[in-house]
């Protein structure tokens, strides 16, 4: 398996890459996300990589982030979202507003991706909100920042919720409507009877 590509960009456009490493050149498909990170052409370059071999084409795809890589892998993972429309996701949207809208629900920002429709997304949000993991659903919360007193806060609320049985999705939401109410002096037990008697 070829896990990255290290040598020297040769081409580039928006949506592919060239790479030549020790007088080989490869082809790789790349996200609007990649392209922008992408060194000048003749500059050295290492690629993250992840090949898709098939009956008829051998297809690698490029990524210039771990997380972009791992994001494209999960989506991939969804029944009927193959290694294109993993690319145009990426594409539309970047891997932070990604998990943002999967952890909001937000069919519309998610279905106005080419090739997403709305059972598509709909689909997308169900099945990524278990792949997902609880650092994936606190970005969310606190809107990609480093996270600050309350923020701990917030995750340590949103820990406890999904320990006590709630699912992933319905803690996050709970927790976010409560988050503009949240001071760093505020405890986990004033945050959690907040969020569970509904006094939001």
């Amino acid at each position: 398996m070829i896990v990255f590509l290290d040598g020297v960009l040769e081409e580039k456009e928006p949506t592919r890459v060239v790479v030549n490493v020790n007088g080989v050149g490869y082809e790789a498909s790349i996200p609007l996300s990649s392209y922008d990170h992408l060194p000048e052409t003749g500059k050295r370059l290492r690629l993250l990589t992840v090949p898709v071999v098939r009956e008829d084409a051998h297809l690698l795809f490029g990524f210039m982030t771990g997380e972009e890589r791992a994001a494209f892998l999960l989506l991939t993972s969804v029944n009927g979202i193959g290694p294109k429309l993993g690319l145009a996701v990426l594409s539309g949207l970047s891997v932070r507003d990604f998990k943002a809208a999967v952890a909001r629900g937000d069919v519309k920002r998610l279905s106005g991706i080419s090739g997403i429709g709305k059972k598509t997304a709909e689909r997308l949000i169900l099945e990524m909100r278990d792949k997902l993991g609880k650092g994936d659903l606190m970005e969310a919360i606190t809107g990609g920042h480093a996270p600050g007193p309350a923020d701990a806060k917030l995750r340590d609320a949103l820990l406890a919720l999904i320990s006590l049985g709630h699912k992933q999705a319905d803690a996050q939401r709970m927790v976010r409507d409560i988050a503009p109410e949240i001071t760093p002096e505020s405890t986990l037990e004033e945050i959690l009877r907040r969020v569970l008697s509904g006094r939001n």
